[in-house]
């Protein structure tokens, strides 16, 4: 396994946004990263996630859009991932997941940080779409935050967690309806995403998100040093 770097700036080519559909395994990587580098995860969906525990009014909207399996308004989306990346914490560095989503997003934020030296770098997970769905109507969560897949990962005892015996729980935006709700959406409007950052090639690549979780980091690590050292991507 890859020694951790010191320092993620003397590795980094710029901030990093995981792209990939529903299921890809974009998280499973951002912590991975997250970890190793010692920057942080922003995830949209987490974000989303705590304004629905906590019932705020963005809370609210979210709730009904995710269950249908469409997205935030732009604006909305925006204006939370500004507030999260004003936080100390992304001084460093950070990994986008599941933002940008919509080419609206992607330009909002090339905007946002054309004043900084190093924009964002954009790493796309492909995974085949078969893969893709049982990896999403197979997920189970527990209350402690452990997850399973009844197809790949299952529990020892059926719906219950090994760690504390919990009740495994399947998210109301994990059901087969809602793939096919978030897949069409995807490619109406993420994959303009992924051709903007295709077209700008030094901020750009691809990895195979079907092979074993520690291949596609070790994969990832390659893709970020071969686009530090991009003549675009140059101090």
């Amino acid at each position: 396994m890859p020694h951790p770097l010191p320092n993620a700036s003397d590795f980094l080519p710029g901030p990093v946004l995981m792209l990939g559909a529903p299921g890809a395994g974009k998280g499973t990587q951002a912590q991975l990263l997250m970890a190793e580098f010692g920057i942080p995860q922003i995830s949209t969906g987490d974000l989303l996630r705590q304004h629905r525990r906590d019932h705020t009014s963005l809370g609210l909207l979210a709730e009904g859009l995710m269950k249908k399996g469409e997205f935030v308004p732009d604006d909305l989306v925006n204006e939370m991932v500004s507030e999260r990346l004003a936080e100390p914490d992304t001084e460093h560095g950070y990994i986008l997941d599941g933002f940008p989503r919509t080419l609206n997003q992607a330009e909002w934020l090339d905007t946002k940080l054309v004043a900084y030296m190093l924009p964002v770098v954009a790493i796309c997970i492909n995974v085949d779409r078969d893969v893709l769905l049982k990896r999403i109507t197979g997920r189970r969560m527990s209350t402690n935050g452990c997850i399973y897949n009844i197809y790949t990962h299952p529990p020892k005892v059926d719906g219950i967690c090994d760690v504390d015996g919990s009740k495994l729980e399947q998210r109301a935006d994990d059901t087969e309806a809602v793939f096919h709700e978030r897949m069409k959406a995807f490619h109406q409007k993420t994959s303009a995403v992924i051709e903007y950052y295709r077209s700008h090639g030094g901020r750009f690549a691809e990895v195979n998100g079907d092979a074993p979780v520690e291949d596609v980091t070790h994969n990832i690590r390659k893709a970020l040093l071969a686009l530090r050292h991009h003549p675009d991507n140059s101090e």
